[in-house]
Order: structure tokens, then C-alpha cells, then sequence
């Protein structure tokens, strides 16, 4: 009876600290609050305590309409996608938790009763052992934490680098979304002004003041400054709804945006030297590739370790029928004969080579691109200065093109014409400018820092 207390006894202190299940249904409910928006005064207050390598905490006042910056902020605090890279800080958490734990002992009964034959002067027969196989546990239990820990390090900074990137695709967006409107005040101021010209044009063709030639030049400019209107209309649609994804609010949300939105631009072009200057310490993803290396580095050490031969150490207590009593050890040895591990050493030695290249490869990328948009950007820069060159001089030649129209000099076609070559150029200015933004965008995912002036944002003028 004592010795079946004490066996219930043991087998209580190991059911000790054992997890228990708590279901968590993937039900309509948890569906449902996928589509809802996102607590404003919970964003308000995350946004202010914000902690990130690169962004930092901000106010945000949505009565007044979020700007760019607040944008980059609230992607991170209620973009979904994020929700889900920041669930492998919980899995990377877990194997470090893992990595330190030893093996179980391994505890051991046995009872034989005297059944049958010769059984006088007999008693019944027990034996107790406890093995441990522990030694070769110990020998990679220090490299396999190492790894865990890397690991976890590296988690943490891809998590940071993806958040890095929502906010600037929402920075992006939202002087995407400006451009566009700026884009449709100038379609729609043309297209009014079409519109008055084509009802004077008409009451002139009915006293005989204006051909019908004339009419239909205004209706074709017309036609076309619309159907410019409705691509705009449809591009701005298009990306409001992509803003609402990455900010993580329904696609039916009318975000307010502030009125006079400061659009971020360089003082001067960043020159290529000075954005290079650790670009390896700035980049989330390539610290990130580091200490994915490290990790892997302790992997190939614990492999090596783990060439060690299993040893099992034992204790056992036992009595035989006769009542003899033995009290031992037992050690066991495996023979690595044909198992050395060469096959786990292989894998990681492999993995170690390919983790190597893939960083050298990332900077190789992160330093031609960083090259590349630099080059953009001037290019771009070059194209705005020209396109606005040719703007005021298109600007010139409709207002010399409507005096000779009035004075009869030159046809309505022709000065319709002129008028809807300003109206494309224009509009292609916006477009460069927008294009601009985009590179400049670019620049500061690539560089891994804010490129802007140091809180001193230059508005960029509509044409």
C-alpha cells in the first residue's frame, strides 16, 4: 500500500505545471471582427507609445485629418497582415523556451510474483530504475539556445522591417491619393470650362457666329478631358481602397485626410556616398540576415556536438524471489558506427553557405538599388523641370491661339487643340511629380531611414 502511495504520489509532482487546452473556434464571431474598423482612440494612444527602430511615437488627430507620417503610423498599429508577422515572435519565443529544456529522466518499475513451481521461501520481486540520458543533451544544449536566441533577434527585426515597409506603402499611398485629386481639380476645372465654351459655341452656330466645325472641335476636346476625368476618378477609387487595406480599415471607410497636406521632399539629392554610409547597420532585413546567420552558425555547432555518442546513465534498485537485494548503475554507450551526424553536419554546413551568400547578395541588391533610384530621381527631376518649361510655354501659345481665334485668325480646332495639349501637360507634370514621390519613397525603404528634410517638409506646388 506505501509503495503504490508513493508510485501515485510521483506520478502527481510530474503532472505538475502541465498545460491545459483552451480551445479558441475560428467561429463567424472572429471573422466578423476582421472586417470591423479599427479602434481610433486604441490607435491614438499605440501611435503615441509606439516603440520601433526607426519610427517614432506621434500624435495623430483624426478630426483633423491624418497626414502622411500618421499614416505610416496607424499601417503598423492595424494593418492585419502585421498581425500575423508578429505572431512568429511568439513561435520564435517558444523555441528559445524549448531550447533550454533538458530531457526528461526516465523513471521505471517492475514487479514479478512468484506464481507457479517451487515457490516456498519466496517473495515477490520489484525492481526501481532511473535513467538519464543527459550528456549528449548538455553538450548542444549551450549552441541550440544560442541559435533560439538568434533566431528570436531575427524574428524580431523581419517583424520590425515589414512594419517598416507597411508604413512607407501607406506613406506612399496617401500622396498618391493627393496627386490624383490634384490630377482631377485640373481635369474638372478644364472640363468646366469646356462644358460653358460648348454652350456659348452652340448659341454661336444658332446666329450663324460660329460654324458647326467649330462646335464639334469643342465636343471632341470635351469627350476627351471627361474621359481623362473618369480615369482619374477610377485610379483615385482604386487607391483609397488600397489605402483602407494597408491601414487596415474596411474597404467602405472615408478616411479624412488633412487639407493642406505637406507632400516630404529633399532640401538637397541625397548623394550616393552618404546614403550607402551603414546602410548594413540601417537595414532591418539585412540585421535581420545577420543574426539569422548567427543562428544558424550555433546550428552547425550543435551538430557537431551532437557527434557525441549517446550516453544514458542509470540507477537501479532491485530483489529478486529469494529476497536478495541489489542496488547498481548502469551506463550506456551508443556505438556511432555508422551514425556520426554527417548527415545533420552536411544539412547545416549547406544551410551556413547558402545564409551566407543570401546576405552578401541582399547588400549587393540594397547598393544597386539605392544607386538606381538615385538615378531616378534626377531623371525624373530633370523631366519636371522640362515638362514645366513646356507647360508655360504652351500656356503662352493658348493664349495667343484664343486671341487669334476671336479675331478669326486661326480655326476652333486649332485652338482646341492647344488647349488640350496644356491640359495633357499639366497633368503629366502631376504625373512626374507623383512618380517623384514614389522614388522618393523608394529611397527611404531601400536606405532604411527617413530621407526627408529633418522636419522641415516642402510643399510641392499643383501645376
Amino acid at each position: 500500500m506505501k509503495k503504490g502511495l508513493f508510485f501515485f504520489m510521483i506520478f502527481i509532482l510530474a503532472l505538475q505545471g502541465c498545460a491545459v487546452y483552451q480551445p479558441r473556434p475560428l467561429d463567424e464571431h472572429a471573422v466578423s471582427q476582421t472586417f470591423a474598423s479599427p479602434d481610433l482612440g486604441s490607435i491614438r494612444i499605440k501611435a503615441e507609445e509606439i516603440k520601433h527602430p526607426i519610427l517614432k511615437p506621434r500624435a495623430i488627430d483624426f478630426k483633423k485629418g491624418i497626414s502622411a507620417q500618421d499614416a505610416a503610423i496607424i499601417a503598423v498599429m492595424a494593418n492585419p497582415e502585421l498581425r500575423v508577422e508578429r505572431d512568429r515572435r511568439g513561435m520564435a519565443k517558444a523555441q528559445l523556451l524549448q531550447a533550454g529544456i533538458l530531457p526528461n529522466p526516465t523513471f521505471s518499475y517492475s514487479l514479478d510474483e512468484p506464481t507457479g513451481g517451487n515457490t516456498a521461501g519466496t517473495v515477490n520481486a520489484y525492481g526501481l530504475g532511473l535513467d538519464w540520458s543527459i550528456i549528449k543533451s548538455l553538450l548542444a544544449r549551450g549552441a541550440e539556445v544560442d541559435s533560439a536566441r538568434a533566431e528570436a533577434a531575427s524574428v524580431d527585426l523581419e517583424v520590425a522591417w515589414k512594419e517598416w515597409q507597411a508604413a512607407e506603402s501607406a506613406k506612399q499611398r496617401v500622396y498618391r491619393l493627393l496627386y490624383f485629386e490634384k490630377q482631377l481639380a485640373v481635369a474638372r476645372q478644364e472640363e468646366n470650362t469646356l462644358e460653358k465654351n460648348l454652350e456659348a459655341m452652340r448659341k454661336a452656330v444658332d446666329i450663324g457666329d460660329m460654324t458647326v466645325i467649330d462646335l464639334e472641335a469643342v465636343d471632341a476636346t470635351l469627350r476627351r478631358t471627361h474621359a481623362a476625368v473618369l480615369d482619374i476618378e477610377q485610379k483615385l477609387e482604386q487607391e483609397r481602397l488600397g489605402l483602407n487595406r494597408v491601414l487596415g480599415f474596411p474597404p467602405s471607410s472615408k478616411l479624412l485626410l488633412e487639407k493642406e497636406m505637406i507632400l516630404s521632399q529633399f532640401k538637397a539629392l541625397p548623394s550616393l556616398e552618404d546614403v550607402m554610409e551603414g546602410l548594413e547597420r540601417r537595414r532591418l532585413d539585412l540585421l535581420a540576415l545577420r543574426q539569422g546567420y548567427q543562428s544558424q552558425e550555433a546550428r552547425l555547432r550543435s551538430a557537431v556536438r551532437a557527434q557525441f555518442p549517446d550516453i544514458s546513465i542509470g540507477l537501479a534498485h532491485a530483489r529478486d524471489t529469494s529476497d536478495v537485494i541489489t542496488t547498481g548503475f548502469s551506463v550506456s554507450i551508443g556505438l556511432p558506427f555508422f551514425d556520426r551526424n554527417q548527415g545533420h553536419i552536411a544539412i547545416e554546413t549547406a544551410s551556413r553557405k547558402q545564409l551566407y551568400d543570401e546576405y552578401l547578395n541582399r547588400v549587393f541588391q540594397a547598393r544597386a538599388d539605392v544607386a538606381g533610384i538615385l538615378v531616378g530621381i534626377k531623371a525624373v527631376e530633370e523631366q519636371i523641370d522640362a515638362a514645366d518649361k513646356a507647360v508655360e510655354a504652351l500656356k503662352k501659345l493658348v493664349t495667343t491661339s484664343y486671341d487669334g481665334f476671336l479675331e478669326g485668325n486661326i480655326d476652333a480646332l486649332t485652338y482646341y487643340n492647344e488647349v488640350d495639349r496644356l491640359t495633357t501637360r499639366r497633368l503629366d507634370v502631376l504625373k512626374l511629380q507623383q512618380n517623384l514621390a514614389d522614388l522618393h519613397v523608394a529611397l527611404e525603404i531601400t536606405a532604411g531611414e527617413f530621407m526627408e528634410s529633418a522636419g522641415n517638409e516642402k510643399e510641392v506646388p499643383a501645376k
